[in-house]
């Protein structure tokens, strides 16, 4: 019910807006930034501006050719299918010029002047150098093989599948165009603001959206850039903050974790696993650090010199070779058997991996006590991963591809949700609220398991 009237709250709005927009404000593409004389030449650059821009985890479909669209996004409104970005003349991009390239980036304008769905995040591409622009048309146009491959149509219900109210929307959410000063300077935390601002769009899932789905800010200067998310159901934790994923991380751990998928703390999830798998673990060495010490020095999130909280080592006996650190150690200790169903389906199904303290193994099993997917604001993504088990991408650095198992078979719901709350609240985890068997049964059904 909320949903319904968050949506019919917004139409409104729409409509007004539309109006408006259709008055004032007219369609067309925007002009061109002077690019820089020392500028690489697009045929040298363009597949890492690709790797930048995080092009294939949207553009390839599961099983599918790369870059051939027909990706499901799940949005507020209905499904809308990823573009053909291969230079298939039919199906594709094949023949567009730079500027009509430039057009759909910038303004959200395919090459007939339609407007575009805003799962392409053309606002936060408004701030790419005309540099990596030209590398990606020309990736894009001259360096990829055509895939004729035709993209199922959007499923959106009456009035979103109606794309001049697209242009309402960008009347309200379109933000400036132009890149940050020093964006392919060698001041690293300027080069880090520009690829995690720009190419690498991480505000698109990482900020908040307001009731028209507007996302709330686009730089560090706004005070809602980074501070959470939500996707497709699942939280995307903030990443600035006092209360943030890297909270109290060096500048080394936010690199690990890009680069490979997992540090001492943490392993990546969900979405994320394609951002590591197809983007960020290609990131040259200066531009991993750029963008590490960029996300570190965000309100103080760890400082390149933060002494983050060492994780135990040693085997389980040495862990607890003194008195438990917690209540929730002490009762997973003690081996009960009157101990709370919580605590005994974490021991049966979580304890061997990620052990009495929650702290598992570095770069194997990824802490509990303290984990961003645990204490998230909605358990959508921790029930997920007890229902189905989750899997670290493969990457150079890190080839091996662990997988945790899922659990969908062996629990119930009801067990699940006692689970999930247990965890949430464990050690010194502090999310509040239990998690319902009926939120279990809803994300069974709807992902068939």
């Amino acid at each position: 019910m909320k949903t319904f009237l968050r949506i019919l709250g917004a139409l409104v709005i729409v409509g007004v807006v539309a109006l408006l927009a259709f008055i004032f404000w007219p369609v067309s593409r925007s002009a061109p930034q002077q690019v820089a004389a020392s500028a690489p030449e697009p045929a040298e650059h363009g597949e890492y501006a690709m790797r930048l821009a995080d092009c294939a985890a949207c553009h390839t479909a599961e099983g599918g050719e790369p870059f051939a669209g027909g990706r499901p996004i799940e949005s507020p409104v209905g499904t809308i299918y990823s573009a053909n970005i291969t230079p298939d003349s039919e199906t594709g991009i094949g023949g567009w010029t730079l500027a009509e390239f430039r057009g759909a980036l910038i303004d959200g304008l395919d090459d007939e002047g339609h407007h575009l769905y805003p799962a392409m995040p053309y606002t936060n591409y408004r701030g790419l150098t005309e540099t990596d622009i030209a590398g990606l048309h020309h990736y894009f146009i001259e360096d990829l093989e055509p895939v004729r491959n035709d993209v199922p149509a959007n499923d959106l219900p009456f009035p979103f599948d109606q794309r001049w109210g697209l242009r309402a929307w960008k009347w309200v959410a379109m933000p400036d165009v132009g890149f940050v000063s020093g964006a392919a300077s060698d001041d690293q935390i300027e080069r880090g603001a520009y690829l995690v601002e720009g190419p690498g769009h991480c505000g698109a899932c990482h900020s908040p959206r307001n009731t028209l789905f507007v996302q709330d800010g686009y730089t560090a200067d706004d005070a809602g850039f980074l501070t959470g998310g939500v996707i497709a159901g699942w939280t995307a934790p903030a990443l600035r903050g006092e209360d943030s994923a890297i909270a109290g991380w060096t500048a080394e751990e936010v690199a690990q974790i890009l680069g490979t998928g997992r540090n001492a703390h943490a392993a990546i999830n969900g979405e994320m696993a394609l951002v590591v798998e197809d983007s960020t673990q290609y990131f040259t060495e200066d531009d991993m650090t750029a963008m590490s010490r960029y996300l570190v020095r965000l309100d103080d999130n760890g400082a390149e010199t933060a002494q983050t909280q060492e994780t135990p080592s040693g085997g389980l006996a040495e862990r607890l070779s003194d008195d438990p650190a917690t209540e929730t150690e002490r009762i997973l200790a003690s081996a009960d058997p009157g101990m709370p169903e919580g605590a005994r389906l974490y021991l049966d199904n979580c304890g061997a991996c990620h052990f009495v303290d929650g702290k598992g193994a570095d770069e194997v099993f990824p802490e509990l006590d303290g984990s961003s997917i645990v204490q998230a604001g909605e358990p959508t993504g921790l029930i997920s991963m007890i229902l189905h088990g989750g899997a670290l991408p493969s990457t150079e650095a890190r080839p091996y591809a662990l997988r945790m198992p899922g659990f969908a078979d062996r629990l119930s719901d009801e067990e699940v949700a006692t689970l999930a709350t247990f965890l949430r609240s464990a050690w010194n985890n502090e999310a509040s609220g239990a998690v319902e068997a009926g939120a279990v049964a809803d994300m069974r059904s709807e992902e068939g398991g």
